[in-house]
């Protein structure tokens, strides 16, 4: 038996806990399996842009139950949603067209920042940003 059939073995015969979960294949591992809340990726390895991955992103979110299907509060979402590269010639040129420049790629951030409704709310927030945002020199 080789070293690497030895590994293989033992991973899969201690690790399924159930019948009918999936043995050991590429990454996945039964050994690792668990309950919790759970992610889904889609990515380009070789850190290509396209329309597809945001739209598979769009769909493994929908199809993961606990993230995008269903939530202890039908009024609120969990924060779940989908991470993407910050599209650097959109961001420029808006920023020239409102007058200012933005610094090289991978030297600024974007925050989306959800306030409440009331004038007077988002006032105190916006606030409460801005002067951590002075505190940390930005």
């Amino acid at each position: 038996m080789r070293k690497t059939d030895k590994i293989a073995s033992s991973n899969t015969a201690a690790a399924v806990p159930y019948a009918g979960m999936q043995p050991a294949r590429g990454l996945y591992s039964p050994a690792q399996e668990h309950d919790a809340c759970g992610i889904g990726m889609i990515c380009s390895i070789r850190n290509e842009r396209s329309r597809k991955i945001v739209e598979d992103g769009l769909s493994i979110l929908c199809n993961l139950e606990h993230r995008g299907a269903v939530g202890a509060d039908p009024k609120a979402g969990d924060g779940a949603g989908i991470l993407i590269q910050l599209p650097h010639e959109f961001f420029a040129a808006e920023a020239e067209r409102l007058g200012f420049a933005l610094p090289e790629p991978q030297h600024y951030g974007v925050a989306q920042l959800f306030v409440p409704r009331d004038a007077g709310h988002q006032k105190v927030i916006e606030e409460a940003y801005e002067a951590a945002m002075r505190a940390e020199g930005m």
